[in-house]
């Protein structure tokens, strides 16, 4: 794979967000947060890119810049290079279709009073998409794939563990068969025991489907299997851009490094790696 935006499927240039901090309803902000400070960034298409950054580094405001869930202050986010910032409305929304999110909190981002099939279903009725006859047998298949039974549709959010919840937000991400999915900070809010499950299952979904993929986590340990190149964040900024190999091995910036020394090691006998201008 070349390092040229040719096979691009999302772009960001010089991509910029301030968020006001104090001031009131008529006083000017007092300060400026700059959450996301001069992003430039291509994700290729059916590729899977790790964003890593603590908390507070504004991966998350990207991700949803990429989505325009939210407007940037300046920049520009293209899609297939097209501008969605320069799209009319009714183009937005049926592009729309080809961009999803898949939420950090499984209990927070489904509606409880809706049966799992409503939830499932819901971007397919919005866009229209088949009889209510086809969205059933679609929505039975999305939860066979996301690994759960075709009668949980019957049952609500509630009655299931948070790696199942998290299953239902992957499948209603998954519903409207879009190409670019975003997975912020999908499996930090999970026990470490169901976070492999997880993270094997958007693995196999986005081999499978072919999809890009766009996962945030603040943890190294987590985006090590799943990435084919990751991305560092910190304050507002990219700080060190590579393939996974380049940045576990021979990581260039100290951020970097010091995410990766504060990386667990799964066995005490086992000694970290040195880092790369460690003696």
């Amino acid at each position: 794979m070349t390092d040229g935006h040719d096979d691009a499927l999302v772009e960001v240039h010089d991509l910029h967000k301030h968020f006001p901090i104090g001031g009131g309803l008529l006083a000017r902000p007092r300060r400026w947060v700059h959450a996301v400070d001069g992003v430039s960034l291509a994700i290729r298409r059916g590729e899977t890119l790790g964003l890593v950054g603590e908390s507070g580094s504004g991966k998350s405001t990207l991700g949803r810049l990429m989505l325009r869930l939210i407007e940037p202050t300046s920049g520009d986010v293209r899609f297939e290079d097209r501008s969605l910032l320069d799209l009319p409305a009714r183009e937005l929304r049926a592009l729309r279709r080809e961009m999803q999110i898949v939420f950090q909190d499984p209990y927070g981002s489904l509606n409880p009073r809706m049966r799992v099939a409503s939830i499932v279903g819901e971007g397919l009725a919005i866009h229209g998409i088949g009889t209510r006859a086809e969205r059933r047998d679609r929505v039975a298949e999305l939860l066979e794939l996301v690994g759960l039974p075709p009668e949980a549709g019957r049952r609500y959010p509630h009655e299931f563990s948070g790696g199942q919840r998290q299953r239902i937000g992957i499948a209603r991400a998954l519903a409207v068969r879009p190409r670019f999915v975003v997975a912020d900070e999908a499996v930090s809010a999970l026990d470490v025991s169901i976070q492999a499950q997880i993270l094997n299952l958007l693995q196999d979904l986005q081999r499978r489907l072919g999809l890009t993929l766009l996962f945030i986590a603040h943890d190294l340990r987590v985006v090590e299997h799943l990435s084919d190149r990751v991305a560092v964040m910190y304050q507002g900024r990219i700080v060190e851009l590579g393939s996974r190999d380049e940045i576990y091995t021979k990581p260039r910036h100290p951020y970097t490094r010091a995410l990766l020394s504060a990386v667990p090691v799964p066995d005490p006998r086992q000694r970290r790696r040195p880092m790369a201008g460690e003696g």
